[in-house]
């Protein structure tokens, strides 16, 4: 198999390990929030925010990527 045929395969894992950190730092603002602060958590929301909105785009391009030809 050719270098550029694993790139879209390599993608597809790294944004699934993105999406999985997500969850994983949205579980823990969740527990900040309840624990220690409110402010802290929001600011943390805020951040994954940037996930969110590059989510769409991610698997469109991965989708194009791994039609074949």
């Amino acid at each position: 198999m050719p270098n550029s045929d694993l790139l879209p395969s390599l993608l597809f894992k790294i944004n699934e390990n993105q999406l999985a950190l997500e969850a994983a730092i949205l579980e823990l603002s969740n527990w900040i929030e309840q624990h220690a602060g409110e402010e802290v958590a929001d600011n943390v929301r805020g951040a994954l925010v940037a996930i969110d909105r590059n989510e769409e785009f991610i698997k469109l391009t991965l989708a194009v990527m791994m039609t074949p030809e």
